[in-house]
């Protein structure tokens, strides 16, 4: 049985459509109505119904700018339209959200029963689309499991990209190489409520599925993991990766009754970096809860330290060859160098410590297999004493360096809403501030602030900010003798009318109410 909600700003249709029709036998729920857009995006973020049928012009906001917001919080409800405009400007704006049916009043209700007769099986096929089978193209993830691994690590600067580029546009990933395409990679695990990894490779369909509405891609199965290459450019990626993950996690939920985990590398500016979007898709992965759906962005739980880990390598490799093969000299000359590099650096004193550890494991490393001498082992540190007590200091370490990782991230989480609420405490008179553009100013991505956001304070961020908005506006209405006309512009409403709704929703009346009352 599938969910719906029906908003429509004529009564009586509403009433009708919803008296009339005989929803349990044509697979329908109905668990809510909505006179007007405001109410509509309310009842879909706290149902998350499977369709929404709406008016094309509702008061507020329209059925366009409906479709629109709704794809940001919930992109798995389908909507379809009701409109009496048969104008095709509208019809295109509709498309662009995947609107699964456009029909036109004046409709019957044995239309409508038909229609939505069709719509059901679109859901039905879309649902089964969704956990069907599919094979992978040999050709190209024989191309990209070495990109993702580094082996092509030996191909150096310019060549190697233009070798994969070449590569990329001889297995059809790329059409040429004159695009403005950016990359980021996706590592996706599926479990049931039991905790158990069920990510088949046949669910490697199902985030094709979704991802070929928003953007160019290349998905495979990989180590209980779906891995997925995204190809696409700036604005792409704004727009879209958030919306395309979060159906992704809605989907597994609704349709296969599974928790759903997502972990989002960087965006990087070459093909040749997909190694290291890899590395931070799995390490993004990492910080899902087991039990509960989760997406997490490497951007939003580490700083890019790809610079730092790839200088450390450098040095590594360079620090062993001159152990074995240089001069006393040109070893001492070479690290000379570059501690003294680092030193002039932002965070120099982590920065060498980090070098300092790297190198030291690769020290131990030669050490231990060219001597026997247990006083020169026994320098390092970590290798004092017996074996159970290094033991011992090493599990004390990692478990503070746990609890370190662990309250960064709540004092973390706590900064993160702080900045947010500043935002919201200066800028809620503009009236197009939003969850985006909010999180677009603090740097992390919408689905992570908005969790964020839910988990600190119980609230949403439309919730917290039409709070703020309306709180502001009962002290100006009851303190000033401003006009309502005013009031609504300085708190971020530019329809009088959507204010005054607003305000007697949050109030229990409205503000000329409200003002007579304390006359």
């Amino acid at each position: 049985m599938y969910t719906i909600v029906v908003a429509d700003d004529e009564e009586e249709l509403r009433r009708a459509i919803i008296r009339k029709i005989d929803w349990e036998s044509i697979g329908f729920q109905v668990v809510g109505e909505a006179e007007n857009g405001i109410e509509a995006l309310e009842l879909v973020e706290r149902m998350e119904p499977d369709l929404l049928l709406t008016d094309i012009r509702m008061p507020f906001v329209s059925g366009i700018e409906l479709a629109r917001q709704v794809r940001e919080v919930r992109p798995t409800t389908q909507i379809a339209f009701l409109s009496g405009f048969d104008e095709f400007s509208y019809a295109q704006q509709a498309i662009q959200y995947n609107i699964i049916s456009y029909m036109l009043k004046p409709i019957t209700m044995v239309d409508l029963t038909e229609e939505l007769k069709k719509i059901k099986l679109k859901i039905d096929g879309i649902f089964a689309e969704f956990d069907a089978r599919k094979h992978d193209n040999p050709d190209l993830q024989q191309f990209f499991l070495p990109l993702l691994l580094d082996d092509y690590a030996s191909f150096e600067g310019q060549d190697r990209e233009e070798l994969l580029q070449e590569q990329a546009v001889g297995n059809g990933f790329l059409k040429d190489r004159n695009n403005a395409f950016q990359y980021a990679v996706l590592a996706i695990t599926v479990e049931d409520t039991n905790g158990k990894n069920r990510t088949r490779p046949e669910l490697v369909h199902s985030v094709d599925m979704i991802l070929q509405k928003y953007m160019k891609h290349y998905s495979f199965a990989m180590d209980g993991r779906i891995i997925a290459v995204l190809a696409a450019t700036t604005s792409t990626f704004d727009r879209y990766l958030h919306i395309a993950v979060g159906e992704m996690v809605q989907s597994t939920e609704r349709i296969l009754k599974m928790h759903c985990h997502i972990g989002v590398s960087r965006i990087r500016e070459h093909l040749g970096e997909c190694h290291e979007a890899y590395r931070g898709a799995m390490s993004a992965l990492g910080y899902c809860t087991p039990g509960e759906s989760g997406i997490h962005y490497i951007a939003d739980e580490e700083r890019d330290n790809t610079m730092d880990m790839e200088l450390a390598a450098e040095c590594v490799t360079q620090m062993e060859n001159l152990i074995r093969g240089g001069s006393r000299e040109e070893l001492e000359n070479y690290l000379k160098d570059v501690f003294g590099k680092l030193e002039v650096q932002q965070d120099a004193a982590l920065k060498c410590k980090f070098l300092i550890f790297r190198m030291s494991s690769a020290l131990i490393r030669i050490a231990y297999t060219v001597t026997e001498d247990s006083a020169l082992l026994q320098r390092f540190a970590m290798l004092e004493g017996p074996i159970r007590e290094s033991r011992d200091r090493f599990t004390a370490l990692c478990l503070e360096v746990w609890e370190l990782v662990n309250a960064g991230k709540k004092k973390s989480s706590q900064i993160l809403c702080e900045k947010a609420m500043q935002i919201i405490d200066k800028e809620y008179g503009d009236p197009s501030l939003s969850l985006v553009g909010v999180s677009n100013s603090i740097h992390v991505s919408p689905n992570y602030l908005s969790a964020l956001i839910k988990k600190e304070t119980g609230s949403s961020f439309v919730d917290l900010l039409t709070k703020k908005r309306i709180e502001t506006a009962r002290e100006l209405v009851l303190g000033s003798s401003m006009k309502m006309r005013e009031i609504a512009e300085r708190c971020g409403y530019s329809d009088q009318h959507y204010f005054s709704y607003c305000f007697k929703k949050y109030c229990g009346v409205s503000p000329n109410a409200m003002r007579q009352e304390k006359e």
